[in-house]
């Protein structure tokens, strides 16, 4: 998954362990722990983007199929 989310640009904005951009994604994992519609609901904002949940940049619709979305919201949730 890490391959993917490099091949979809996702490091530009997001890294595994430091805030950029964008929160780290070890951040989101913990936020959204035990939260069991946590994957569709990181995957909807993967693919469709979101504002104001992590401050005020807005984070863009991405250009991933509805799969890879959940495939990198899933890896994401997985980071510890």
């Amino acid at each position: 998954m890490k391959a993917l989310a490099q091949a979809k640009g996702c490091f530009a904005c997001h890294d595994i362990n430091t805030k950029k951009v964008g929160p780290a994604w070890k951040d989101v994992a913990k936020k959204f722990a035990g939260d069991p519609k946590a994957v569709d609901e990181l995957a909807k904002r993967i693919k469709n983007g979101s504002s104001g949940v992590w401050g005020s940049v807005p984070m863009p619709p991405q250009n991933v199929t509805d799969q890879e979305a959940k495939d990198l919201a899933q890896w994401i949730l997985s980071l510890k």
